[in-house]
């Protein structure tokens, strides 16, 4: 049996994939979380076989919830699931320990077989999301400056694109809004940008935002 835990902030995604899933014979969801804070709570006190994690969600995003999961359960198997098909994102998601990468537009029986591969020890990619990855180590930061960002950075890019202002990531992230301040400011320069409008505007731009959730 392959337990998994579902992490997704739309009710709607977690009844339809949870659903999904438990027809197929040997798998069991045994949680569905709608945070990245209920998520890690869980795992610290419930081992799931493979984790379907969104990256955007208030709050804790994706990311910063399977940092966190990787470092208490270094041997967690993560599966990110996102509308984002565009690198760094990809990238950055392999690079923090994630063992998947899936789209939200992915067919029902490749999800199942991700699953599949990420459990035996494996790690999953679809085959364009492994082209695109292969093809970026050739970019330049012009053709996406996001590519400059560093992990934190993007994740607090994504929490500022959604409207959220500094107190509220501060306290999501444990950091001091200064602390929150020095990155967006780091953020602004790299990308050369001068405020929050303009960093949104750049993000669209570049595909690096889920409109649908602005």
């Amino acid at each position: 049996m392959i337990n998994i835990l579902l992490v997704d902030d739309h009710e709607l995604v977690r009844t339809g994939v949870s659903k999904i899933l438990n027809e197929v014979k040997g798998f069991k969801v045994l949680k569905e979380c709608k945070t990245g804070e209920d998520a890690v709570k869980f795992c610290r006190q419930t081992e799931a076989d493979v984790i379907l994690m969104d990256m955007d969600m208030p709050g804790m995003g994706g990311l910063e919830a399977t940092k966190k999961i990787l470092r208490f359960a270094p041997e967690a198997k993560v599966i990110i699931l996102t509308a984002h098909t565009e690198d760094p994102f990809p990238t950055k998601v392999m690079q923090i320990g994630a063992s998947g990468y899936l789209t939200k537009g992915t067919a029902s029986q490749e999800m199942v077989n991700a699953i599949r591969q990420v459990h035996s020890g494996q790690r999953y990619l679809p085959a364009n999301i492994a082209q695109q990855m292969a093809l970026s180590q050739f970019k330049s930061a012009e053709e996406n400056p996001f590519s400059e960002l560093s992990d934190r950075e993007l994740q607090i890019m994504l929490m500022v694109t959604r409207g959220e202002k500094v107190p509220v990531i501060s306290e999501h992230l444990h950091l001091s809004t200064k602390t929150i301040n020095s990155y967006r400011y780091r953020m602004f320069e790299k990308l050369g940008v001068g405020n929050d409008v303009e960093l949104t505007h750049l993000a669209i731009r570049y595909g690096m935002i889920n409109t649908e959730k602005l």
